[in-house]
Protein backbone atom coordinates (compact mmCIF):
# COMPACT_ATOMS: atom_id res chain seq x y z
CA UNK A 1 0.00 0.00 0.00
CA UNK A 2 1.21 3.60 -0.94
CA UNK A 3 1.66 5.57 1.77
CA UNK A 4 0.65 9.47 1.25
CA UNK A 5 2.46 12.37 1.77
CA UNK A 6 1.86 13.76 4.51
CA UNK A 7 -0.11 17.37 4.02
CA UNK A 8 2.31 20.17 3.63
CA UNK A 9 2.13 22.85 6.02
CA UNK A 10 2.85 24.98 2.87
CA UNK A 11 -1.27 24.84 1.90
CA UNK A 12 -2.16 27.70 0.45
CA UNK A 13 -4.43 29.74 1.68
CA UNK A 14 -6.95 32.80 1.26
CA UNK A 15 -4.75 35.78 1.68
CA UNK A 16 -7.18 37.23 3.96
CA UNK A 17 -4.89 40.24 5.50
CA UNK A 18 -3.69 40.63 1.98
CA UNK A 19 -7.17 41.32 -0.03
CA UNK A 20 -7.64 43.33 3.06
CA UNK A 21 -5.04 45.74 2.34
CA UNK A 22 -5.89 45.27 -1.50
CA UNK A 23 -9.26 46.71 -1.01
CA UNK A 24 -8.12 49.54 0.98
CA UNK A 25 -5.73 50.40 -1.44
CA UNK A 26 -8.45 50.54 -3.74
CA UNK A 27 -10.79 52.27 -2.04
CA UNK A 28 -9.59 55.88 -2.98
CA UNK A 29 -9.78 54.63 -6.44
CA UNK A 30 -13.97 53.29 -6.04
CA UNK A 31 -14.65 56.85 -4.60
CA UNK A 32 -12.66 58.80 -7.57
CA UNK A 33 -15.08 56.85 -9.86
CA UNK A 34 -17.88 57.17 -7.52
CA UNK A 35 -17.06 60.95 -6.99
CA UNK A 36 -16.72 61.31 -11.42
CA UNK A 37 -19.88 60.20 -11.85
CA UNK A 38 -21.35 61.87 -9.55
CA UNK A 39 -20.00 65.43 -11.15
CA UNK A 40 -21.15 64.24 -14.45
CA UNK A 41 -24.25 63.63 -13.72
CA UNK A 42 -24.35 67.01 -12.07
CA UNK A 43 -22.73 68.55 -15.21
CA UNK A 44 -25.23 66.72 -17.29
CA UNK A 45 -28.78 67.69 -15.21
CA UNK A 46 -27.51 71.27 -14.58
CA UNK A 47 -26.94 74.36 -16.73
CA UNK A 48 -23.44 75.02 -17.47
CA UNK A 49 -23.70 78.09 -18.98
CA UNK A 50 -25.61 79.50 -15.71
CA UNK A 51 -22.50 77.80 -13.58
CA UNK A 52 -20.00 79.81 -15.57
CA UNK A 53 -21.86 83.10 -15.45
CA UNK A 54 -22.16 82.74 -11.63
CA UNK A 55 -18.33 81.60 -10.97
CA UNK A 56 -17.50 84.98 -13.33
CA UNK A 57 -19.12 87.01 -11.45
CA UNK A 58 -17.30 85.73 -8.44
CA UNK A 59 -14.08 87.33 -10.07
CA UNK A 60 -10.09 88.04 -8.80
CA UNK A 61 -11.18 89.86 -6.19
CA UNK A 62 -13.50 87.37 -4.83
CA UNK A 63 -11.47 84.58 -5.31
CA UNK A 64 -8.42 86.36 -3.72
CA UNK A 65 -10.52 86.58 -0.92
CA UNK A 66 -11.14 82.68 -0.63
CA UNK A 67 -7.86 82.20 -1.00
CA UNK A 68 -6.62 84.24 2.10
CA UNK A 69 -9.52 83.05 4.03
CA UNK A 70 -8.48 79.82 3.45
CA UNK A 71 -5.01 80.29 4.25
CA UNK A 72 -6.05 81.90 7.77
CA UNK A 73 -7.62 78.27 8.33
CA UNK A 74 -4.89 76.28 7.57
CA UNK A 75 -2.69 78.87 9.79
CA UNK A 76 -5.18 77.61 12.87
CA UNK A 77 -5.14 74.11 12.47
CA UNK A 78 -1.41 74.31 12.11
CA UNK A 79 -1.24 75.85 15.55
CA UNK A 80 -3.96 74.10 16.87
CA UNK A 81 -2.09 70.67 16.14
CA UNK A 82 1.34 72.47 17.38
CA UNK A 83 -0.45 73.29 20.59
CA UNK A 84 -1.11 69.43 21.28
CA UNK A 85 2.50 69.02 21.49
CA UNK A 86 3.49 72.13 23.29
CA UNK A 87 6.11 71.21 25.81
CA UNK A 88 6.12 67.91 24.49
CA UNK A 89 8.39 68.41 21.35
CA UNK A 90 10.68 70.78 20.75
CA UNK A 91 9.41 71.60 17.70
CA UNK A 92 8.57 75.69 16.44
CA UNK A 93 4.45 76.30 15.72
CA UNK A 94 6.17 77.25 12.07
CA UNK A 95 6.61 73.26 11.58
CA UNK A 96 3.39 72.37 12.23
CA UNK A 97 1.87 75.12 10.05
CA UNK A 98 3.38 73.74 7.25
CA UNK A 99 3.21 70.66 7.51
CA UNK A 100 -0.53 71.16 8.08
CA UNK A 101 -0.41 72.80 4.57
CA UNK A 102 1.18 69.92 3.04
CA UNK A 103 -1.70 67.67 4.85
CA UNK A 104 -4.21 69.78 3.53
CA UNK A 105 -2.39 69.25 -0.23
CA UNK A 106 -2.16 65.43 -0.01
CA UNK A 107 -6.13 65.18 0.98
CA UNK A 108 -7.58 67.85 -2.05
CA UNK A 109 -5.29 67.08 -4.98
CA UNK A 110 -3.76 63.25 -4.47
CA UNK A 111 -6.26 60.29 -5.35
CA UNK A 112 -6.03 59.42 -1.74
CA UNK A 113 -8.92 58.76 1.06
CA UNK A 114 -9.14 62.09 3.34
CA UNK A 115 -6.53 60.80 6.16
CA UNK A 116 -4.01 59.76 3.51
CA UNK A 117 -2.48 63.57 4.13
CA UNK A 118 -2.87 62.70 7.72
CA UNK A 119 -0.62 59.83 8.02
CA UNK A 120 2.03 61.40 5.93
CA UNK A 121 2.06 64.25 7.77
CA UNK A 122 3.04 62.43 11.42
CA UNK A 123 6.00 60.81 8.92
CA UNK A 124 7.11 64.21 8.49
CA UNK A 125 6.72 65.32 11.61
CA UNK A 126 9.61 63.33 12.88
CA UNK A 127 11.56 64.45 10.34
CA UNK A 128 11.85 67.49 13.04
CA UNK A 129 13.29 65.20 15.63
CA UNK A 130 9.47 63.42 17.15
CA UNK A 131 9.77 60.11 18.15
CA UNK A 132 7.14 57.90 15.77
CA UNK A 133 5.25 57.26 18.67
CA UNK A 134 4.35 60.72 19.48
CA UNK A 135 4.28 61.83 16.06
CA UNK A 136 1.78 59.02 15.43
CA UNK A 137 -0.08 60.12 18.51
CA UNK A 138 -0.47 63.86 17.91
CA UNK A 139 -1.99 62.98 14.63
CA UNK A 140 -4.57 60.84 16.34
CA UNK A 141 -5.17 63.21 18.98
CA UNK A 142 -5.39 66.36 16.11
CA UNK A 143 -7.80 64.32 13.81
CA UNK A 144 -10.44 63.47 16.87
CA UNK A 145 -10.56 67.01 17.95
CA UNK A 146 -11.06 68.10 14.25
CA UNK A 147 -13.92 65.50 13.69
CA UNK A 148 -15.27 66.52 17.51
CA UNK A 149 -15.00 70.32 16.96
CA UNK A 150 -16.74 69.85 13.28
CA UNK A 151 -19.53 67.71 14.66
CA UNK A 152 -19.95 70.74 17.42
CA UNK A 153 -20.11 73.09 14.30
CA UNK A 154 -22.71 70.57 12.39
CA UNK A 155 -24.82 70.88 15.53
CA UNK A 156 -25.05 74.21 15.44
CA UNK A 157 -25.85 74.14 11.69
CA UNK A 158 -28.64 71.65 12.47
CA UNK A 159 -29.98 74.42 15.05
CA UNK A 160 -30.32 77.04 12.72
CA UNK A 161 -31.70 74.46 10.19
CA UNK A 162 -34.65 73.86 12.25
CA UNK A 163 -35.95 77.78 12.60
CA UNK A 164 -36.55 76.83 8.88
CA UNK A 165 -40.19 75.70 7.57
CA UNK A 166 -40.74 73.11 5.31
CA UNK A 167 -40.50 69.48 4.83
CA UNK A 168 -37.14 69.76 3.16
CA UNK A 169 -35.57 71.47 5.46
CA UNK A 170 -37.26 69.38 8.10
CA UNK A 171 -35.82 66.25 6.47
CA UNK A 172 -32.73 67.42 5.94
CA UNK A 173 -32.62 68.14 9.58
CA UNK A 174 -34.06 64.84 10.74
CA UNK A 175 -30.70 63.06 8.95
CA UNK A 176 -28.21 65.25 10.01
CA UNK A 177 -29.41 64.57 13.70
CA UNK A 178 -29.10 60.86 13.45
CA UNK A 179 -25.79 61.00 11.41
CA UNK A 180 -24.54 63.34 14.54
CA UNK A 181 -25.86 60.34 17.02
CA UNK A 182 -23.94 57.81 15.38
CA UNK A 183 -20.74 60.36 15.34
CA UNK A 184 -21.13 61.27 18.60
CA UNK A 185 -20.87 57.34 19.77
CA UNK A 186 -17.91 56.77 17.05
CA UNK A 187 -16.15 59.93 18.80
CA UNK A 188 -16.81 58.69 22.16
CA UNK A 189 -15.64 54.87 21.83
CA UNK A 190 -12.19 56.47 19.84
CA UNK A 191 -11.54 59.21 22.23
CA UNK A 192 -12.16 56.51 24.96
CA UNK A 193 -9.49 54.01 23.14
CA UNK A 194 -7.38 56.86 23.56
CA UNK A 195 -7.44 58.19 26.66
CA UNK A 196 -7.89 54.70 28.83
CA UNK A 197 -6.24 52.18 26.59
CA UNK A 198 -9.07 50.05 26.88
CA UNK A 199 -6.62 46.76 25.51
CA UNK A 200 -3.59 45.79 25.27
CA UNK A 201 -4.02 44.39 21.66
CA UNK A 202 -4.82 48.65 20.69
CA UNK A 203 -1.51 49.58 21.93
CA UNK A 204 0.07 46.74 19.85
CA UNK A 205 -1.70 47.36 16.18
CA UNK A 206 -1.23 51.23 16.88
CA UNK A 207 2.44 50.38 17.34
CA UNK A 208 2.35 48.42 14.74
CA UNK A 209 1.45 51.13 12.00
CA UNK A 210 3.48 53.77 13.23
CA UNK A 211 6.21 51.19 12.70
CA UNK A 212 4.92 51.26 9.24
CA UNK A 213 4.06 54.90 8.24
CA UNK A 214 6.32 56.37 10.24
CA UNK A 215 10.11 56.60 10.80
CA UNK A 216 11.82 57.72 13.76
CA UNK A 217 13.49 60.61 12.88
CA UNK A 218 16.86 61.94 13.46
CA UNK A 219 17.27 62.75 17.46
CA UNK A 220 13.84 61.31 18.34
CA UNK A 221 15.82 59.71 21.92
CA UNK A 222 15.33 62.99 22.61
CA UNK A 223 12.25 64.31 21.84
CA UNK A 224 9.57 61.94 23.32
CA UNK A 225 7.90 61.70 26.44
CA UNK A 226 8.59 58.70 28.86
CA UNK A 227 7.83 55.43 27.60
CA UNK A 228 8.19 54.27 23.77
CA UNK A 229 4.92 53.30 22.77
CA UNK A 230 2.20 54.90 20.87
CA UNK A 231 -0.70 54.74 24.44
CA UNK A 232 2.33 56.00 26.45
CA UNK A 233 2.86 59.22 24.04
CA UNK A 234 -1.16 58.95 23.44
CA UNK A 235 -1.17 59.36 27.27
CA UNK A 236 1.41 62.09 27.47
CA UNK A 237 -0.86 64.07 25.02
CA UNK A 238 -4.45 63.69 26.96
CA UNK A 239 -2.87 64.47 30.40
CA UNK A 240 -4.83 66.25 32.86
CA UNK A 241 -1.98 69.05 33.52
CA UNK A 242 -2.29 70.09 29.86
CA UNK A 243 -5.81 70.78 29.96
CA UNK A 244 -5.42 74.61 29.11
CA UNK A 245 -3.10 73.61 25.88
CA UNK A 246 -5.88 70.89 24.40
CA UNK A 247 -8.57 73.67 24.99
CA UNK A 248 -6.75 75.98 22.90
CA UNK A 249 -6.50 73.40 20.40
CA UNK A 250 -10.33 72.84 20.65
CA UNK A 251 -11.57 76.58 20.11
CA UNK A 252 -8.60 76.75 17.31
CA UNK A 253 -10.23 74.23 15.75
CA UNK A 254 -13.99 75.65 16.04
CA UNK A 255 -12.72 79.10 14.74
CA UNK A 256 -11.38 77.01 11.86
CA UNK A 257 -14.36 75.58 10.81
CA UNK A 258 -16.54 78.67 11.35
CA UNK A 259 -14.15 80.81 9.31
CA UNK A 260 -14.78 78.61 6.66
CA UNK A 261 -18.16 80.07 6.26
CA UNK A 262 -16.48 83.73 5.40
CA UNK A 263 -15.84 81.23 1.84
CA UNK A 264 -19.40 81.21 1.21
CA UNK A 265 -20.30 84.93 2.00
CA UNK A 266 -17.25 86.17 -0.34
CA UNK A 267 -18.62 84.18 -2.95
CA UNK A 268 -22.71 84.92 -2.75
CA UNK A 269 -21.76 88.74 -2.21
CA UNK A 270 -20.11 89.03 -5.41
CA UNK A 271 -22.24 86.90 -7.09
CA UNK A 272 -24.89 89.16 -5.87
CA UNK A 273 -27.18 86.76 -3.75
CA UNK A 274 -29.26 89.08 -1.62
CA UNK A 275 -31.30 87.71 1.53
CA UNK A 276 -28.94 85.10 2.61
CA UNK A 277 -27.96 86.53 6.02
CA UNK A 278 -24.97 84.95 8.74
CA UNK A 279 -27.49 81.92 10.22
CA UNK A 280 -27.94 80.82 6.46
CA UNK A 281 -24.75 81.32 5.14
CA UNK A 282 -23.91 79.22 8.47
CA UNK A 283 -25.96 76.44 7.55
CA UNK A 284 -24.55 75.86 4.23
CA UNK A 285 -20.91 75.96 5.56
CA UNK A 286 -21.60 73.34 8.34
CA UNK A 287 -24.12 70.93 6.54
CA UNK A 288 -21.95 70.77 3.04
CA UNK A 289 -18.82 70.35 4.86
CA UNK A 290 -20.43 67.62 6.86
CA UNK A 291 -22.34 66.06 3.26
CA UNK A 292 -18.42 65.90 1.79
CA UNK A 293 -17.11 64.67 5.31
CA UNK A 294 -19.26 61.46 5.53
CA UNK A 295 -17.68 60.46 1.95
CA UNK A 296 -14.41 60.56 2.62
CA UNK A 297 -13.20 57.38 0.99
CA UNK A 298 -14.24 60.00 -2.28
CA UNK A 299 -11.16 61.93 -3.06
CA UNK A 300 -11.33 65.89 -1.74
CA UNK A 301 -14.97 64.72 -1.91
CA UNK A 302 -15.08 65.00 -5.63
CA UNK A 303 -18.74 65.20 -6.30
CA UNK A 304 -20.37 64.86 -3.28
CA UNK A 305 -19.36 68.53 -1.95
CA UNK A 306 -21.18 69.66 -5.51
CA UNK A 307 -23.93 67.73 -4.17
CA UNK A 308 -24.03 69.09 -0.58
CA UNK A 309 -24.17 72.46 -2.09
CA UNK A 310 -26.77 72.23 -4.30
CA UNK A 311 -29.47 70.28 -1.76
CA UNK A 312 -28.14 72.71 1.13
CA UNK A 313 -28.20 75.58 -1.29
CA UNK A 314 -31.87 75.10 -2.39
CA UNK A 315 -33.09 75.29 1.12
CA UNK A 316 -32.72 79.06 0.83
CA UNK A 317 -33.78 79.62 -2.77
CA UNK A 318 -30.48 79.49 -4.43
CA UNK A 319 -30.36 77.67 -7.55
CA UNK A 320 -28.10 74.79 -8.64
CA UNK A 321 -25.86 76.57 -11.01
CA UNK A 322 -25.34 79.03 -8.26
CA UNK A 323 -24.53 76.20 -5.92
CA UNK A 324 -22.09 74.31 -7.91
CA UNK A 325 -20.34 77.52 -8.73
CA UNK A 326 -19.97 78.33 -4.80
CA UNK A 327 -18.61 74.75 -4.65
CA UNK A 328 -15.82 75.46 -7.65
CA UNK A 329 -14.97 78.51 -5.55
CA UNK A 330 -14.21 76.74 -2.33
CA UNK A 331 -11.88 74.32 -4.51
CA UNK A 332 -10.25 77.49 -6.10
CA UNK A 333 -7.74 77.58 -2.61
CA UNK A 334 -7.15 73.56 -2.76
CA UNK A 335 -5.52 74.09 -6.23
CA UNK A 336 -3.88 77.20 -5.33
CA UNK A 337 -2.71 76.50 -1.89
CA UNK A 338 -2.47 72.98 -2.24
CA UNK A 339 0.47 73.02 -5.25
CA UNK A 340 2.49 74.85 -3.36
CA UNK A 341 1.98 72.38 0.23
CA UNK A 342 3.04 69.39 -2.49
CA UNK A 343 6.18 70.85 -3.80
CA UNK A 344 7.09 71.76 -0.84
CA UNK A 345 6.68 68.24 0.54
CA UNK A 346 8.97 66.96 -2.13
CA UNK A 347 11.70 69.46 -1.09
CA UNK A 348 11.41 67.98 2.41
CA UNK A 349 11.32 64.39 1.20
CA UNK A 350 14.62 65.62 -1.00
CA UNK A 351 16.53 67.47 1.57
CA UNK A 352 15.79 64.60 3.95
CA UNK A 353 17.15 62.14 1.00
CA UNK A 354 20.32 64.06 0.59
CA UNK A 355 21.07 64.18 4.72
CA UNK A 356 20.06 60.71 5.17
CA UNK A 357 23.21 59.34 6.52
CA UNK A 358 24.26 56.14 4.92
CA UNK A 359 23.05 52.92 5.94
CA UNK A 360 19.98 54.49 7.98
CA UNK A 361 16.59 53.62 6.92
Amino acid sequence: MTQRDPPSSHVTRPPARGLGRALLRRLPLVGTLLGLALAAWLVATNDLSAVGAAFGRIGFAGLAGIVLVRALIVLLCGLAWARLLDGLAPVGAGAFVVLRSVREGINVLLPVASIGGDVLGGRLLTFWGVTGALATASILADMLIQVGTQALFTALGVALLLRLDGEPAAALASWMMHALAVAALVLAAFFAVQRAGAARWVETRLAALARRFVREGAGADTAGPPGSGVQAALDAVWHGGRRGRLAQSVLLHLLAWMLGAAEIWIALACIGIEGVGLAEVLVIEALSQAIKSAAFPVPSGLGVQEGGFVVVCALFGIDAGTAIALSLAKRVPDVVLGLPALLVWQNIEARRAVLQPPGRP
